[in-house]
């Protein structure tokens, strides 16, 4: 790929795959919170779709011990090569919190968790309508420092395609 190391087969497909759910999951988000009326059926596709982000997060995490990112592009400064690290750990951590944080969520709100059907999953904490109130406030945080930390991944991708050109996005394309 013309001196580019890219990143494993699987890894750029866990990738994409990721970004649609996460992306779509910030959308439905919001849209929940701006439209009451489409609140219930929105929530029947962010409640499954969380689990699945969650069950993709952990293959993704496995996915990287079995094929380790390639080396950090050799113009990249040391600084760029910490922020651009730190970066993929936040976005891991968030999207392994933010769905445990909803399902613990709905759990302590004794919410029944439906993935589709008849198919629920069980609770992961006991009803306590305190502990409810606080992980809403958590998962609402943890939403916001999603957006935030995706949007500033996107951001660095988009300074090194266009102004840079230093064919970072060829290590994760498609």
């Amino acid at each position: 790929m013309n001196g580019v190391a890219r990143f494993a087969r699987t890894s750029r497909a866990l990738h994409w795959t990721m970004a649609a759910m996460v992306l779509a999951m910030l959308f439905i988000g919001m849209s929940m919170v701006a439209s009451l009326g489409a609140y219930h059926s929105l929530l029947s596709v962010h409640r499954p779709l969380g689990i699945l982000v969650l069950v993709f997060v952990v293959v993704r995490f496995v996915n990287r011990q079995i094929h380790p990112p390639p080396p950090f592009l050799q113009d990249m400064s040391s600084r760029e090569r910490i922020v651009a690290s730190a970066s993929e750990r936040l976005l891991y951590l968030l999207m392994f919190l933010q769905p445990l944080v909803g399902w613990g969520m709905l759990s302590a709100a004794r919410y029944p968790i439906v993935l589709f059907g008849p198919v629920h999953l069980p609770p992961i904490l006991p009803h306590d309508l305190r502990l409810y109130e606080i992980l809403r406030s958590t998962h609402t945080a943890l939403a916001y420092g999603l957006c935030l930390t995706f949007m500033g991944h996107l951001c660095g991708v988009l300074f090194h395609t266009i102004v840079l050109r230093d064919r970072l996005l060829r290590r994760m394309a498609p």
